[in-house]
């Protein structure tokens, strides 16, 4: 049988384990924590157990092996990849609802009609500001659809202000329709029952 020689396990094998243990128990942190914020009560404990279970194993080589360093700089740079590499995973699911607020100072008909028949929910205001009379936009949209918002305001009104913010729990509301049947009910589950 192959026998791999003692020093290129704990100064090459050994410190690669124990990055990839860190940037897997800390990107499955990230996502625990993002999913306690959405109360999602089933799912964060799970991951939560993973996580630790990972963190234990990991740090359990650092502790039998306290004189090697480059367990250490591994440990540490595993963390930094695994806080990357956990937001790269959240934008990638796009998760849940964002309101998005567009605080126009000139006519905002334009960019109104062009999100209402993309399908978004729209509420307008009226607004006085230090320049004058303009317009508040409101639209609950779904994570994923943000950059589409945002570039139908770049395109319509330019120098409008606006502001994104997660929404934790929503109540019917009007959004573009999903083409995936897979992916729309499990939407409806998410968003009917709060988890």
């Amino acid at each position: 049988m192959f026998e791999i020689d003692p020093w290129i396990f704990s100064t090459v094998l050994l410190p690669v384990l124990i990055f990839f243990a860190r940037i897997a128990d800390v990107t499955l942190g990230t996502m625990r924590i993002i999913f306690v914020a959405r109360g999602m009560k089933i799912v964060a404990p799970v991951l939560g157990f993973f996580e630790i279970l990972i963190w234990l194993t990991a740090i359990g080589q650092i502790f039998a092996n306290l004189t090697n360093y480059v367990n250490y700089i591994a440990y540490a740079a595993g963390f930094a990849a695994g806080n990357y590499i956990g937001i790269l995973v959240e934008e990638k699911i796009a998760m849940g609802l964002a309101v998005i607020r567009i605080i126009t100072q000139r006519d905002a008909t334009a960019l109104i009609g062009t999100l209402r028949s993309a399908g978004y929910g729209v509420t307008v205001m009226e607004a006085q500001g230090k320049a004058g009379p303009g317009k508040v936009i409101f639209t609950v949209v779904r994570r994923r659809n943000i950059p589409d918002v945002i570039a139908k305001v770049s395109a319509y009104s330019p120098k409008a202000f606006y502001s994104v913010e997660d929404v934790r729990y929503a109540a019917e509301g009007t959004f573009p329709q999903v083409r995936d049947r897979k992916t729309e009910l499990r939407l409806f589950k998410y968003f009917r029952k709060g988890k």
